[in-house]
């Protein structure tokens, strides 16, 4: 490697050879189909609004980092051609795995996504090698460019899993932070789950208040002040590491301050709920951007020194190998879109949800919710449907059976967004507390029927009631295995079998008790609405 400093000779953008031109165009075009890919995401997500400005920002990363420098080449050698094909086998196999965890997960899942973005960073990884080659010296390797490739990572969406236990961290110690705070202040409160009870009304700490919009923007702030602005490596390390920490910490300030409104009597949702978010966003960028100054502005770029006249050498091996790992995808990707069916025939009715779970039901006392709309805005639909069945044997022998249906048209959400909210991610913000058990997945036995193993989870909230709880996923017609897509060669064979399916409606459900199953399963009421279930795909 070659440190030429900052005069390094560099081809300019206007001098370069047609077969340089054409390996950058071919990188564009890849960010430009992974940035249509997760436009949808960015538009519905706001945890990833920030994704608008990477385009942008990528460009001008690559910009500065052949302005600013260092001016670092590879020369030809064996370590970089390993390099290269590490990078680029990355790439492929990335990409043949996602396509794979699409057939069963779906091309929205976030864990698609995931594999999606990694695959596009190692083809730029492996495009920054090829252009950093000291034959053509177009763009330097060095830190700003290295942040301009893997930065892609930090805009496309958590695996469910990671942002279940991420958001149910951040709202816990939000929760309990703002509560020690209020005590030291003498405002009475009390804890339960993620809600706070003050003397007058409640204050729930949901989800989008967890601080995991803001701590995301902020990571990702914090690599583009650290490229852009920061040139000395300690102060690089120090804004990366405070942007998270600032992001925490203004995030208490806003929670402490609604509860502290909500406490004086004042309405916080609505407007002052949205105001102190956008201000407590802007605030922070703002001190972002003056710490990267203060930790050291960007010198002046020195002079550059021209290009050596004539035609510069070509890097023939590593340019072939990109084209023929890129052809290789492009043959894969063909592959997936050709095997990715539509369903046949015209678009299915919307099923009617008050026939799946009946409102009626004999010996039982049934209870059906209100107020599950207040949740569309959250979940994106309004097909919404909970029951309640309560029966007493009387004394305190009672048996609580309770079916919850939503449904989402295709198109409508993200499997993602779907699968975000499940019950390991939304009841212990309610107050109840998930208990150890050794089946985290059982299959119901219900006589004559034969249903999908369900993902399963044992709750008990502060008065020590429990709730055994059963959940499925549908998707296009198929239950989503949560717990094992591992095998890629069962998930290959998913993918010969159902194709690569494009987007299909979903249905989630979710069964509560606070019996086992094997004390509810011979229930007429459970045996006629799992009949009806197993019509949509359980």
């Amino acid at each position: 490697m070659t440190t030429d400093g900052q005069a390094a000779p560099q081809c300019g953008i206007g001098r370069l050879p047609a077969s340089a031109l054409a390996i950058v165009g071919a990188l564009l075009v890849l960010v430009t189909l992974f940035c249509v890919l997760l436009w949808p995401e960015w538009r519905q997500n706001p945890d990833l609004s920030h994704g608008f400005f990477a385009p942008l920002i990528f460009l001008l990363l690559v910009r500065e980092s052949r302005r600013q420098g260092p001016h670092r080449w590879l020369p030809a050698g064996r370590l970089p051609a390993l390099a290269l094909a590490a990078a680029l086998s990355l790439g492929f196999a990335l990409f043949a795995l996602a396509g794979v965890f699409a057939a069963s997960l779906a091309w929205t899942h976030a864990l698609v996504s995931v594999l999606l973005g990694a695959s596009l960073v190692f083809f730029l990884f492996s495009g920054l090698l090829i252009l950093a080659d000291e034959r053509w010296r177009i763009v330097p390797l060095n830190w700003i460019s290295v942040v301009a490739v893997f930065f892609w990572l930090l805009v496309t969406p958590m695996p469910d899993g990671t942002y279940a236990r991420v958001t149910f961290a951040l709202q816990g110690w939000v929760t309990s932070s703002v509560l020690h705070t209020l005590q030291l202040l003498g405002v009475p409160a009390r804890q339960h789950g993620n809600v706070i009870e003050l003397a007058r009304t409640t204050v729930g700490v949901e989800e989008a208040c967890s601080g995991i919009r803001s701590l995301l923007s902020c990571i990702f702030a914090g690599f583009f002040f650290s490229a852009w602005q920061v040139r000395r490596t300690a102060g690089r390390i120090a804004l990366i590491v405070i942007a998270p920490l600032l992001a925490l910490g203004m995030n208490f300030l806003r929670s402490l301050t609604l509860t502290l409104l909500a406490n004086n009597g004042t309405e916080i949702n609505g407007f002052w709920h949205d105001a102190t978010g956008f201000a407590i966003l802007g605030i922070t960028a703002i001190l972002l951007a003056g710490l990267a100054i203060l930790l050291e502005s960007k010198s002046p770029p020195a002079a550059e020194a021209p290009f050596p006249a004539g035609k510069p050498a070509a890097p023939v091996w590593p340019a072939r190998g990109f084209w023929s790992a890129l052809a290789a995808t492009s043959i894969l990707a063909t592959f997936y879109y050709v095997n990715s069916r539509p369903k046949p025939g015209p678009p299915a009715a919307l099923p009617q949800l008050s026939e799946i779970v009946p409102a009626s039901a004999t010996g039982w006392k049934v209870l059906t919710a209100n107020d599950l709309y207040q949740f569309s805005d959250i979940l994106r639909t309004n097909h919404l449907i909970e029951r309640t069945y309560i029966r007493s044997a009387g004394g305190e022998n009672i048996t609580q059976l309770t079916v919850y249906v939503a449904y989402w048209e295709p198109g409508q959400a993200s499997v993602s967004r779907v699968a975000s909210h499940t019950p390991d991610a939304c009841w212990p913000g309610s107050g109840w507390i998930a208990q150890p058990h050794v089946e985290a997945r059982e299959v119901p036995q219900v006589a004559g029927l034969s249903i999908a193993p369900a993902e399963h989870r044992v709750f008990v909230n502060q008065a020590g009631y429990p709730q055994h709880v059963w959940f499925w996923h549908v998707y296009d017609g198929r239950v989503i295995n949560y717990r094992d897509p591992y095998s890629v060669p069962a998930l290959f064979h998913l993918a010969l079998k159902y194709g690569f399916r494009r987007q299909g409606d979903q249905f989630f459900v979710r069964i509560s008790s606070n019996k086992p199953w094997a004390d509810v399963a011979s229930e007429s009421l459970v045996h006629e609405i799992l009949t009806n279930l197993s019509h949509i795909g359980l």
